[in-house]
């Protein structure tokens, strides 16, 4: 591992087994994904006492709900009887219930019922409420941690939501609009390792780079703690010729804002009136990652142009999966035990997998 640290420092990458190995799976799951801080869903859909939305912290199902006294709480979504998933979705209830057994919890997470259980000499059933997960949100986000003694939300956020503000975007002021989903046949890693990078934009994403400055003087490209920056302008011939352009980019944000924190969420802004994408990279196997995002817009915010921007942002995430979906199989080979960096363009693609380096080693 020493040596394989060394490398990184020169900018080689991880091994490509890395990317389809089961045991470094294993080990991720085990080091990343049950003790870090993970978005789980908009704030909207627990905004009222009694409302739940069901998610997942990597492969760790999660509940988040809000309690009769107004507070956020997360669980773990699994019945203490017998491992079924005890909600899915979203909705509004007064108790947990589970449909296998009928267990039912409170919304604090205390087991209220568990049928036939009187007839159990010596069942406890204040010793089988739900297990409990650290819970925070960030304006219209909510984030959970497997690890219910996890240190605050904001240790691992760090700067980044004064870097976020810095760009002029009031995160509060946005409202959930629309999710997404879509499955990438592709390892976490490859697809977080796509977002981290534009040097590829000129070539594989023509309507992007129309849009959005990409030339290496005007991508500005930052990493700090857990999450890392990419930064850049609209091009002032987009501006000009906004009836041409994908979307009509003029708006209160003039600038285009990605940002990753550190495991598998990014932050998008793309220039135009106030907006913001959320999106999950949620490891569903060693080589298949599923993608969900979720779309925030100003309250008053122009439909048209919010179909106008989803649309976009499709194109771009249609050109990603079949690039990741390549870049899968290439590592699968074999042939290419490591790639090499160039640094200049895709160091924050070397900050994440010293990240992940010194998670599993």
């Amino acid at each position: 591992m020493t040596e394989l640290a060394a490398a990184l420092e020169q900018g080689w990458t991880l091994p490509a087994e890395w990317y389809s190995d089961p045991g470094i799976y294993r080990r991720e799951r085990e080091r990343v994904f049950r003790s870090t801080w993970q978005y789980a869903g908009p704030t909207a859909w627990a905004h009222e006492p009694g409302d739940y939305f069901a998610s997942f912290a990597g492969h760790v199902p999660k509940l988040v709900v809000r309690d009769e006294e107004g507070a956020l709480r997360a669980f773990v979504n699994v019945c203490r009887h017998r491992g079924h998933l005890v909600a899915t979705g979203r909705g509004r209830r007064q108790t947990l219930q589970c449909p296998y057994h009928a267990w039912t919890y409170g919304l604090d997470g205390c087991l209220r019922n568990a049928p036939r259980s009187e007839r159990e000499p010596g069942f406890d059933k204040d010793a089988f409420g739900l297990l409990p997960a650290a819970v925070e949100s960030w304006g219209p986000l909510v984030f959970v941690n497997p690890d219910a003694e996890a240190a605050p939300l904001a240790e691992t956020l760090g700067r980044l939501p004064d870097v976020v503000g810095g760009g002029g975007l009031d995160l509060d002021a946005l409202e959930f609009r629309d999710r997404q989903e879509f499955e990438i046949a592709a390892n976490w890693k490859v697809v977080v390792e796509n977002f981290l990078e534009c040097y590829h934009c000129p070539v594989a994403h023509p309507s992007f780079s129309e849009l959005i400055d990409v030339d290496p003087d005007a991508y500005k490209l930052s990493s700090n703690g857990l999450y890392s920056s990419q930064v850049a302008p609209v091009r002032s011939a987009a501006v000009a010729r906004a009836d041409d352009a994908p979307y009509d980019p003029r708006g209160e944000v003039t600038e285009s804002q990605f940002h990753y924190l550190w495991p598998t969420f990014t932050l998008n802004v793309l220039p135009g009136p106030a907006n913001m994408s959320a999106l999950l990279f949620l490891p569903d196997g060693v080589e298949r990652t599923r993608s969900i995002i979720d779309y925030f817009f100003a309250p008053d915010a122009d439909e048209a142009v919010v179909e106008e921007m989803i649309a976009f942002g499709n194109v771009v995430g249609s050109e990603d999966t079949e690039l990741v979906k390549s870049v899968q199989r290439g590592l699968d080979s074999g042939m290419v035990p490591q790639g090499r960096l160039l640094l200049s363009s895709e160091h924050l693609i070397q900050h994440f997998q010293r990240l992940v380096y010194d998670a599993l080693r």
